[in-house]
């Protein structure tokens, strides 16, 4: 099995991977669709299905799918280019991909939220259609946004491309039994068998540059969140805390009555200030998701800043340490909050966070794996219930005490000798079953839990 460091760890937008960023990206691949077809196209349509629909408004799945309809893709996004069509398209509503006539599409009748019906495939589902002149259909493809920025057709889901391996790797490892018996067989650690696998396609050359870019745009992104402050976009009237606890933060450094556990608030900070940018709709790296994008940079970032002896020579470590784990729990689970509830990704991600950490710090592949699972295990049964569809409440919060969490369980694992009961597989496992079991108001519906009890309007 095989999932790349780029797929685990992609530069997009906020606010959300499955229903911002997968939303784009299946626009745009409906637009190379339309461009290789022989027919003469008009205008184009959009119906959003199940989560999509139910929590799209709140995490811009609107907004998201014209604009890839009009060309934008997430990891090239451009703010301002992005307002101007959007302001044209709400006089002329007209859509001009390039490579293509100009399209006819009004928001207010050609991008439908459907609620009653659901997609079988997965509850992250999008129709879009591309009409004659004449207003007729014809051209439709079925998309499932299936977590982390991740996007299938219906026929790509039904073939198994979701699991598809590719090419053959070094150490093409599906379990963490597999990762732990290749590891001992070859004497590599975890991160080098990845690093193989990662420059067995790539080359060591795009490994080295892309792992940079991903840090620095996860660094960058904690250093935005911790220097803005004002309200966050959506009508819930949220205000940014980030720049304030910082700001605390940094006052007290230096004086003798701190209390240690202060430190928790730097890890919570930090990860607070990326998903404070998510929800406003900034740059922000899926890790493996935007909902749980803080998680990650946090422990990295409390890594480099307050372990001593910490050196940026170990970022890539991490992240291809974390990027192992994160393969396995998407390969044999899912990284999906609207699928299996937010254990699937503030679990994931504490899960991810805490092997790469241990593993900067020293950790045996046994140890990495016995950190991953405590995060991991101590997320199972997490509901997916953000307040009026918002990635904000509780979900900037949840990436903070998800950092913590992490941290916690790369120190357990670290001060133990790799043995314990739960083998991270069985947690993987129980996290899916977990997952299926819940109810759907759970599940990124916004149906349930605090989304239905905290007053919203």
């Amino acid at each position: 099995m095989f999932l790349s460091v780029f797929e685990m760890f992609k530069v997009g937008i906020g606010p959300s991977s499955s229903h911002t960023m997968g939303p784009m990206v299946a626009a745009a691949r409906f637009l190379d669709m339309m461009r290789a077809a022989p027919f003469q196209f008009a205008g184009v349509r959009a119906s959003l299905h199940g989560s999509l629909a139910f929590t799209g408004v709140g995490h811009a799945t609107d907004r998201a799918t014209i604009l890839g309809l009009a060309g934008f893709l997430p990891d090239t996004y451009d703010h301002a280019r992005a307002e101007d069509v959007l302001s044209s398209l709400a006089t002329d509503h007209t859509l001009h991909p390039d490579a293509l006539p100009p399209l006819r599409f009004d928001p207010k009748t050609d991008l439908v939220f459907d609620y009653d019906t659901q997609l079988t495939g997965h509850t992250n589902g999008m129709i879009l259609m591309a009409t004659d002149a004449q207003g007729d259909v014809i051209l439709r493809q079925v998309y499932y946004s299936i977590g982390g920025g991740f996007v299938m057709t219906e026929e790509e889901l039904a073939d198994g491309k979701a699991t598809d391996e590719g090419p053959p790797v070094p150490f093409p490892f599906k379990t963490a039994s597999e990762m732990l018996g290749m590891a001992k067989a070859s004497g590599k650690s975890i991160a080098a068998m990845k690093r193989a696998n990662e420059e067995s396609r790539g080359g060591a050359a795009q490994l080295k540059s892309g792992t940079a870019r991903l840090w620095q745009v996860m660094n960058d992104c904690i250093d935005r969140g911790l220097t803005t402050d004002g309200t966050l976009p959506g009508g819930l009237n949220v205000k940014r805390r980030a720049k304030g606890i910082h700001d605390k933060l940094q006052a007290e450094r230096g004086m003798n009555l701190t209390a240690p556990h202060t430190v928790n608030d730097w890890m919570a900070v930090y990860a607070m200030a990326v998903n404070e940018e998510n929800a406003a709709g900034g740059q922000v790296v899926t890790a493996p998701t935007n909902g749980a994008a803080g998680v990650l940079p946090a422990t990295l970032r409390y890594y480099l800043d307050h372990v001593p002896g910490a050196s940026t020579a170990h970022i890539q470590d991490f992240l291809l340490t974390a990027a192992a784990i994160g393969g396995l729990v998407k390969y044999n689970a899912s990284i999906s909050g609207a699928e299996a509830g937010c254990q699937a990704e503030v679990g994931s991600a504490a899960a991810m966070a805490a092997a790469g950490l241990c593993a900067v710090m020293g950790g045996t592949t046994a140890q990495i794996e016995n950190a991953a699972e405590i995060a991991l295990e101590h997320h199972l049964g997490m509901t997916c219930d953000p307040v009026k569809g918002l990635v904000q409440v509780p979900c900037i919060e949840r990436n903070g005490l998800g950092a913590i969490k992490a941290v916690s369980a790369a120190s357990l694992a670290l001060r133990g000798d790799g043995t314990h009961l739960v083998p991270l597989d069985a947690c993987i496992e129980t996290m899916r079953q977990t997952g299926a079991d819940m109810s759907e108001k759970y599940k990124e519906t916004s149906l349930g839990g605090l989304a239905v009890n905290v007053p919203n309007c």
